[in-house]
């Protein structure tokens, strides 16, 4: 089958299986390898986008169900002279040692904080999106600081007052 989709605000098509997961498309026939497969059961978190900017477990979408949809990827979050404000958060606050849950986090973090910059305003609700990805190494103690500074950066770029 044909899919057509725009990946990262560029408009991409290719021809897959009717079984090909997004994850796949988006790894191995789009090189976008900043995606990672981990558990392959949407339990891990690890291969989180945004479909039409809600967080999706992408090992359980169908690449066909990306057609004419949107599609952002942890490629897509830094412009071509800074990083994102959660990238750039989870650098300075040390929210990543082997770094294999970034991607996962980062993608869910961006879905939540562009519907809701005040995502760390109660701890509950932080907690809440942070546990739905696993990570192994850092005990979420960086990723929450990382959550809450970018949410701080993002509220005050669209508030500059």
């Amino acid at each position: 089958m044909r899919v057509a989709l725009r990946v990262n605000g560029e408009d991409r098509e290719a021809d897959v299986e009717p079984r090909r997961l997004l994850v796949d498309l988006l790894r191995d026939d789009l090189g976008l390898t900043g995606t990672t497969v981990g558990c392959g059961h949407g339990v891990c978190g690890s291969c989180t986008v945004l479909l039409d900017g809600t967080a999706v477990r992408s090992c359980l979408v169908l690449a066909v169900q990306a057609d004419g949809h949107e599609v952002s990827t942890v490629e897509g979050l830094a412009s071509e002279d800074a990083l994102h404000p959660l990238q750039q958060a989870f650098h300075e606050n040390h929210a990543l040692q082997c770094g294999f849950c970034t991607p996962g986090f980062l993608m869910v973090l961006a879905g939540e904080l562009a519907a809701d910059p005040d995502l760390d305003a109660g701890p509950e609700r932080l907690t809440s999106v942070l546990s739905s990805n696993l990570c192994r190494c850092t005990g979420y103690v960086g990723i929450r600081a990382a959550a809450e500074q970018a949410a701080q950066v993002l509220r005050e770029q669209q508030d500059p007052s």
